[in-house]
């Protein structure tokens, strides 16, 4: 065995906080799948929008929003459901 096959302490440390990195994407989906009702923050986070794409997005009727006080929630089911709706099928071959 050389010096170079040896790990050391940093390296681990090293390795597991890239892995975190990749990872963080992946494991954040799935907490957003997660929860039932999720507020505007979490849902321009998730989609990637701005505030003005998620208020015409509610206000055309794209996705529903329930108010409760001054805070909007969204289901999600209702935005997975929107997000499926645009997956293409692919097409079927003549034989």
């Amino acid at each position: 065995m050389t010096p170079n096959d040896l790990l050391t302490k940093q390296d681990l440390d090293n390795f597991k906080k890239e892995l975190f990195e990749l990872l963080k994407p992946i494991t954040d989906s799935q907490m957003v799948s997660k929860q039932k009702w999720l507020r505007s923050k979490d849902v321009r986070e998730f989609l990637n929008i701005s505030a003005g794409t998620l208020n015409h997005l509610r206000v055309t009727g794209a996705l529903v929003a329930r108010k409760i006080g001054k805070t909007y929630f969204y289901s999600a089911e209702d935005i997975d459901k929107e997000l499926n709706k645009g997956e293409k099928k692919s097409p079927k071959r003549k034989s």
